[in-house]
């Protein structure tokens, strides 16, 4: 479960039709729901200026010399303090295509036992720069440090939500931003973190019309069937299992569809076995997720970044159906489901926040839940696993297209995670600005 936030602010001066949405400042006088106006942009790494950072191949390593020293206590291990080298990476300003409320930040990194990365970002609007704001502290493992969101960040420009950086309500509009990465390792060590990537998704809202049209071609990714609640009660210091493990169980699925995720050398040093009975767990994937994926900050398994970056840190083998390659994972929001079913089309399956009430769904209603898009049928409806389910037999489950849209674009904005290998090709954009 992730409860989820969304801006509702009005947006530009002259409407214009995309894709069955309507955007601009006259739209938001028409009644209907709101769905956020959004832009992707993937950061050049050999660009930006650096301090203590080699980024000439295109990724950034700590360089050889020029590292700040300094010691970090770890917020959630009160006897941690490590000692660290460090160097960081500052990029070019983003002009936004329009001026934007929230933020939500994507890296691929790997991460060395001693290493980890902070991810940063600061705005730019109405002449005024924003100080800079904690968007994650993340490793890929938990032996160091213990990847955290940071609270109380908050002042009169915005202020950040779990992942999501929110302009105040008050704040002049933005119209830039920039992304910072600061690299760690323990010091004395020689091991370095490498970024591979790093985007930023902005967003503000518009008005569309639900349902959207549909292409009317049934497709169905063969994605691998996870319920959540076959683990309630599994590790509770990771939230313990059940309607919690929403997002990891989802994250999960996708990994196993591209032939990815832990090895069976990973899964028998953790999951392993139940303290209880000694039998092993039952797709000992999902807990692997929750474990990998926990935010000890948010205290939940539900931190969107950190759901992709984990998914980043596997790689996809070659099959009949697909070139494989290293995962590639990012956050955005999607503008419709007319926007989805390309996605489907390139054989990439989605995982989708939605908040809300929906017919069919186990429990009603949800404040924030993550589920898979797998497909659609003839009648624009969608396929999902929803792992919202008391086992893995029932997770396939079709929910109409209206609603859907409603629980997903009113809910969370659109929001999904992109996971694929490098190896497949994205759909091309439609026509505004880029958003994957």
């Amino acid at each position: 479960m992730r409860i989820v936030r969304t801006a509702a602010v009005t947006v530009g001066a002259i409407a214009v039709v995309l894709g069955g949405v309507l955007l601009g400042a006259d739209a938001t006088a028409k009644s209907g729901p709101t769905t956020p106006n959004v832009s992707f942009v993937r950061a050049s790494l050999s660009g930006g200026g650096t301090a203590g950072v080699d980024s000439s191949t295109g990724a950034l390593v700590l360089a050889a010399t020029g590292l700040t020293t300094g010691t970090y206590p770890d917020p959630h291990q009160s006897a941690v303090a490590v000692a660290y080298e460090s160097g960081s990476w500052i990029g070019d300003w983003v002009g936004a295509p329009f001026a934007f409320d929230e933020l939500i930040a994507s890296w691929n990194a790997a991460t060395p036992a001693g290493t980890w990365v902070k991810i940063e970002m600061q705005a730019a609007g109405s002449a005024r720069e924003t100080v800079w704001y904690v968007l994650g502290i993340w490793a890929s493992g938990d032996g160091d440090i213990r990847r955290t969101s940071v609270a109380g960040q908050g002042d009169a420009d915005g202020s950040v939500a779990v992942d999501t950086f929110v302009r105040g309500k008050k704040a002049a509009p933005l119209d830039g931003y920039r992304l910072r990465a600061t690299l760690y390792r323990r010091a004395g060590t020689s091991a370095s973190p490498t970024v591979r990537g790093l985007a930023a998704m902005i967003s503000t809202t518009a008005r569309y019309e639900i349902p959207s049209m549909s292409t009317g071609v049934a497709r169905d990714l063969a994605v691998p069937q996870r319920s959540q609640e076959t683990h309630v009660g599994h590790y509770p210091e990771y939230d313990n299992g059940g309607e919690a493990w929403c997002s990891p169980t989802s994250t999960a699925m996708v990994l196993r569809y591209w032939g990815a995720g832990p090895s069976a050398t990973d899964l028998a040093a953790f999951p392993g076995h139940d303290a209880a009975s000694g039998a092993p767990h039952i797709d000992g994937e999902v807990d692997h997720a929750a474990r990998y994926v926990f935010d000890w900050q948010y205290n939940g398994a539900g931190n969107w970044p950190f759901n992709t970056a984990y998914a980043t840190t596997f790689a996809a083998p070659v099959t009949n159906t697909s070139p494989g390659g290293q995962i590639d994972g990012f956050v955005t929001r999607l503008r419709s489901l007319a926007e989805a079913e390309l996605f489907i089309a390139a054989g990439i399956p989605l995982v989708a926040s939605i908040n809300g009430k929906l017919e069919g769904f186990l429990f009603g209603s949800t404040n924030g839940h993550l589920l898979v898009i797998r497909g659609f049928d003839a009648s624009g409806d969608v396929i999902s696993n929803d792992p919202a389910v008391m086992s893995n037999a029932d997770v396939r489950k079709t929910y109409g297209r209206a609603d859907f849209e409603r629980v997903w674009l009113e809910g969370s904005g659109g929001l999904v995670y992109v996971i694929r290998p490098t190896g497949v090709r994205l759909p091309p954009n439609v026509p505004g600005p880029a958003n994957w």
